[in-house]
């Protein structure tokens, strides 16, 4: 009985499953409000996603994401989500309560399944004990919780998607075989395709991937080209289509000055503005439509990068308030809000704080082991928020390297509180991945991606 109960808490069928049935216990209670929200609504269908989607079903293409006003052609997201949720809409209904609960369902599934690639992270860098260690803490993380159950956005897809290109890339590493490389260019594609800024950190972890092959450096150029034509192969019909439309080059996304803009201008009081956003603001959705979105756009940066030279100290004070709220979820010190925040606000602080710190010593940890899969899960944790410093931050823009955060914070607990684990993750100093920290039980999560 306890051999069969034990294999039970390692199988990653069975993790999955409760992680569902977690998301959807907590869901529920929201699934009973029937009343179908008004198409302005911000959160019911994902804010700019949901009206991009509602114009792809309603036959006015991928278009006008303001709820004020429709501003034409737009290439403000990538397609992958907008289309999927705009199939939803054409099958049950625009902005229905059936499509709105068809895509939450989606959204839970995205997060319970990233238990899977958590799994075979940890257990292939750390150890098995590790692995499901880690899977188990994302069934009840709570931002992996609250994101698929309150906001209609790519967050989950986009959080599942990081963790198989992580856990690709720690499988990948070293290997010859054209098929992996092949397929690793286009798990990559598809990530550009369902959120751009993952790829913020696909040049780092690739080269960690074909370092161990630097001494064959002709066949590793191939297999690297090889992957790089099928990338390229994967977003081409994307900015083809962007070019056509706009008659100019845009390979992924065409935002950014906007995003610039809100966190640094004049207004800005601590870190960003969001009632600036034109989506909220008619005067600037009315600019927006009477310039079209390129123009718009390229008039932001514009202005932004004006305001952050002539504002060092305030684009610094700024910088800093959005590297606090990235890592600990709050605008404010912790130590400002405590003595007058209610208890689940207290909560939130705590958990916040002490998931990010466990993350950070997992990563030291794995460090001063000498692990190799430190280099790709601290570029990660170094590199993703980049661009949410300069730009604007929220824990929903880093929920897609909270699967990483996971692993290491995991890693971090059972390195400190069992000996047997941290033996397991010495690694040797050599280019070859750790041969203790592969899996050894097919039968466990630990077989996963393996």
């Amino acid at each position: 009985m306890k051999t069969r109960a034990k294999r039970l808490l390692c199988s990653i069928s069975v993790i999955v499953v409760v992680a569902f049935v977690v998301r959807m216990a907590v869901y529920y209670p929201f699934s009973l409000k029937k009343e179908v929200p008004i198409a302005s609504d911000r959160l019911p269908y994902g804010s700019e996603t949901g009206q991009v989607a509602a114009a792809i079903a309603e036959g006015r293409g991928f278009s006008s994401p303001l709820r004020m006003v429709r501003t034409g052609p737009t290439a403000w997201f990538a397609p992958i989500y907008p289309y999927l949720l705009a199939g939803i809409f054409m099958h049950f209904g625009v902005f229905s309560y059936l499509s709105n609960l068809i895509i939450h369902v989606f959204d839970l599934a995205c997060s319970a399944f990233t238990c899977w690639p958590i799994a075979a992270m940890a257990a292939r860098a750390f150890g098995k004990k590790t692995g499901i260690a880690a899977a188990w803490a994302w069934v009840f993380l709570p931002t992996a919780i609250f994101y698929p159950v309150v906001w209609v956005w790519d967050t989950s897809l986009a959080g599942l998607w990081m963790a198989i290109l992580i856990a690709a890339t720690l499988k990948l590493r070293g290997s010859d075989r054209w098929s992996w490389w092949l397929g690793y260019g286009a798990l990559w594609s598809v990530g550009a395709m369902i959120n751009p800024s993952l790829l913020s950190v696909l040049p780092f972890v690739a080269l960690w991937a074909l370092w161990p092959l630097r001494t064959q450096l002709g066949p590793a150029l191939k297999l690297a080209s090889a992957a790089g034509v099928i990338f390229v192969l994967g977003i081409a019909p994307w900015a083809i289509r962007n070019y056509v439309v706009f008659h100019q080059f845009i390979p992924l996304r065409s935002n950014f000055g906007l995003e610039l803009w809100l966190g640094n201008n004049p207004s800005v009081p601590d870190s960003w503005t969001p009632w600036l956003h034109p989506n909220d603001n008619l005067d600037e959705a009315l600019k927006y439509s009477r310039m079209t979105e390129i123009p718009y756009m390229a008039e932001k940066e514009r202005e932004a990068w004006a305001f952050i030279r002539s504002h060092p100290i305030d684009t610094a004070r700024s910088t800093l308030h959005r590297f606090a709220n990235h890592w600990l979820g709050v605008w404010d010190a912790p130590a400002d809000l405590w003595p007058t925040a209610p208890w689940y606000e207290r909560g939130t602080i705590v958990s916040s704080c002490l998931f990010a710190l466990l993350a950070w010593l997992g990563a030291l940890f794995a460090c001063r082991t000498r692990n190799v899969a430190a280099y790709p899960l601290g570029i990660v944790m170094l590199i993703f928020p980049l661009a949410f410093y300069l730009t604007h931050t929220s824990l929903r823009y880093r929920f897609p390297m909270d699967p990483i955060m996971q692993v290491l914070a995991a890693f971090a607990v059972v390195y400190m509180f069992s000996p047997a684990a941290r033996r397991a993750a010495q690694a040797p100093t050599n280019d070859d991945f750790p041969s203790s920290g592969l899996p050894a039980e097919p039968e466990t999560v630990v077989s996963v991606l393996s």
